[in-house]
């Protein structure tokens, strides 16, 4: 089995650390956009080594911190939980990923694994953020 190189450089991530990691502090609509944008390019790495074509966002996803931030309260905090709690899982597991392919291995299953969680976890969030 060949494995893919990669170009990805998590050196330089935009993708803010876990909340649990900085404060308990809920992250600002400035911060849970950012995180929304780096779940997403963290998401088109993993495409890659799943294989995959780009995936095209729609505005309605695209623009979910917008919405929920305009939204506020309790509905707002839950999407932004949940933007930060996908950034937990999506961070490790791209440097997983990208682990093995510096050793050479194929990356295509765990990262379809990983490709799939992520709409999961996408979908619940904007699942929340329909409700606000």
């Amino acid at each position: 089995m060949s494995s893919m190189s990669h170009e990805f450089d998590l050196s330089h991530a935009t993708m803010l650390p876990p909340r649990g990691e900085r404060s308990n502090a809920v992250l600002t609509p400035g911060e849970v956009a950012a995180q929304w944008d780096a779940v997403h390019e963290a998401a088109a790495a993993v495409a890659a080594l799943a294989q995959l074509g780009p995936e095209e966002l729609d505005e309605e996803l695209r623009d979910l911190p917008q919405r929920a931030s305009e939204a506020g309260g309790p509905q707002f905090e839950l999407v932004a939980r949940g933007i930060d709690d996908l950034a937990a899982v999506m961070q490790p597991g791209l440097r997983a990923l990208l682990a093995m392919t510096d050793k050479g291995l194929d990356t295509t299953s765990a990262a379809l694994t990983l490709w799939r969680e992520f709409h999961k976890a996408r979908d619940a969030i904007a699942a929340l953020a329909a409700k606000a």
